[in-house]
């Protein structure tokens, strides 16, 4: 069936001609004499274009299809007008009503017309799938992991998406920096504004500045029009801009006019360009190591550093190996046109034993290549790089005098002091956070 046509108006006459010439057509067809009636069906069926005639018994047509497409978006209503009525068709379309027919002279128009508001229908149910997709795919759900250093860099997230701040991402390279802040992006009042992404160390420092800010026609050679620049592109949604330990001074004083202000000039423009965005940075650098060194400025340091987030590197939540593993054997088994592959417990268990310099970026090439040397059996260590087959177990014993021992009973007795405060123990034991969690998981301590 193309789809489902609900036929609303109290001729039974007319509302059987109509429902003969579009069952025709392979299109289901229900019928409704009244307002009342249309209201108790749309609550068990569901209905994809409405005709609907101007004057029923119990209202207006015009007035309840503003109704219907308030509490129905995706539903697309053709209203029946008499002869001579136009003006309530025009009313009509003005309260969202797809398009009019004239009673009378609409046998020829109505399968035509009925066909485009199915288009459009179907194209919307598309779309809305579509983002559906794209919000699971950029969801706090989509990050994988159970360890506890993950699980608190995403409620530390989940936290300040809404705030609209600034956020400042920590962490090593291929740690998902990215993928957090399209995630904040996703769950803020943001969500369906621009995500704009720009890696502030892949350009020159010309390039750079016109890829932000843009540039007027004239200001260069070859600026033979406006451009707008990726903050002005980013308005009303949010930018991220990764390694912004790499933006030149020059150019930091001008983001942080952004940050200010709200507003920015064009590179050859005199007047200010005024802007309403939220700005997501990330770098795997020191920033405020680097102000003192005056590699960077530390006033914007100071409005970036408004809520930071230290993502964790994948040597400090080997345990979630194991999940990453299966969700990215499944995405490469299904881009090779292979059925998901079975995975050993000694690939797992080299896989874990490997530092991953890389983090996830380097584990997901690393599994891409499994995939395709498997060629479709289990993957097993022979499909592995030779420096990851090559890993080996260490083999450690502890005893009263080893310093992990003295290590591990230490952890647990500043645990014990702070009743299992980990922030208050990181403190006490002058270390990072990550670090603590990490040493805990390596010393089993419950």
């Amino acid at each position: 069936m193309p789809g489902s046509v609900l036929i609303i108006d109290d001729e039974e006459k007319l509302r059987s001609l109509m429902k003969r010439i579009i069952t025709l057509e392979g299109y289901q067809v229900l019928e409704a004499g009244t307002i009342k009636a249309t209201q108790k069906l749309l609550e068990k069926e569901e209905v994809d274009v409405i005709i609907c005639d101007v004057k029923l018994p119990d209202g207006s047509g015009v007035d309840f299809s503003r109704t219907l497409k308030e509490k129905h978006p995706s539903l697309e209503i053709i209203l029946l007008t008499a002869y001579g009525n136009i003006p309530d068709g025009v009313q009509a379309i003005k309260n969202g009503a797809f398009d009019y027919l004239t009673k009378g002279d609409d046998n020829n128009r109505i399968i035509p017309l009925l066909n485009r508001a199915f288009e459009k229908v179907q194209l919307q149910k598309r779309i809305e799938k579509l983002e559906q997709q794209v919000g699971r795919k950029y969801s706090f759900d989509s990050i994988l992991g159970s360890s506890r250093v993950i699980k608190e860099a995403i409620e530390q997230a989940r936290k300040v998406a809404p705030a609209d701040t600034t956020v400042l991402l920590l962490g090593e390279t291929g740690t998902g920096k990215e993928v957090f802040a399209q995630a904040i992006h996703n769950n803020s009042k943001r969500a369906g504004k621009p995500f704009v992404a720009l890696n502030c160390s892949a350009f020159s420092r010309e390039l750079l500045e016109s890829e932000l800010f843009g540039y007027k026609a004239g200001a260069f050679t070859n600026a033979i029009r406006d451009k707008k620049g990726l903050i002005e592109e980013a308005n009303n949604g949010t930018i991220f801009l990764d390694e912004i330990g790499e933006l030149p001074l020059d150019l930091q004083s001008k983001l942080l006019r952004v940050l200010e202000t709200s507003e920015f000039i064009k590179v050859g423009d005199t007047k200010p360009t005024k802007v309403n965005v939220r700005i997501i940075t990330a770098t795997n650098r020191d920033l405020k190591e680097e102000a003192g060194k005056g590699q960077f400025r530390e006033d914007l340091y100071y409005r970036l550093n408004v809520f930071a987030i230290t993502l964790p590197p994948l040597r400090e939540r080997k345990k979630d190996i194991p999940v990453l593993t299966e969700y990215f054997v499944g995405v490469f088994s299904a881009k090779t046109n292979q059925k998901k592959l079975a995975v050993s417990d000694a690939f797992i268990e080299k896989l874990q034993l490997h530092e991953w310099k890389g983090n996830i970026r380097e584990l997901k090439n690393v599994l891409e290549r499994a995939v395709i040397m498997a060629g479709g059996e289990e993957l097993t260590v022979a499909h592995l790089p030779f420096e990851l087959q090559t890993n080996e177990k260490p083999v450690h014993t502890l005893s009263a005098f080893d310093l992990a021992s003295v290590e591990k009973l230490h952890i647990i007795r500043v645990l014990h002091h702070t009743r299992n405060n980990k922030t208050e123990a990181a403190k006490l034991l002058n270390i990072g956070l990550a670090t603590l969690y990490r040493k805990i998981e390596e010393y089993q301590i419950s």
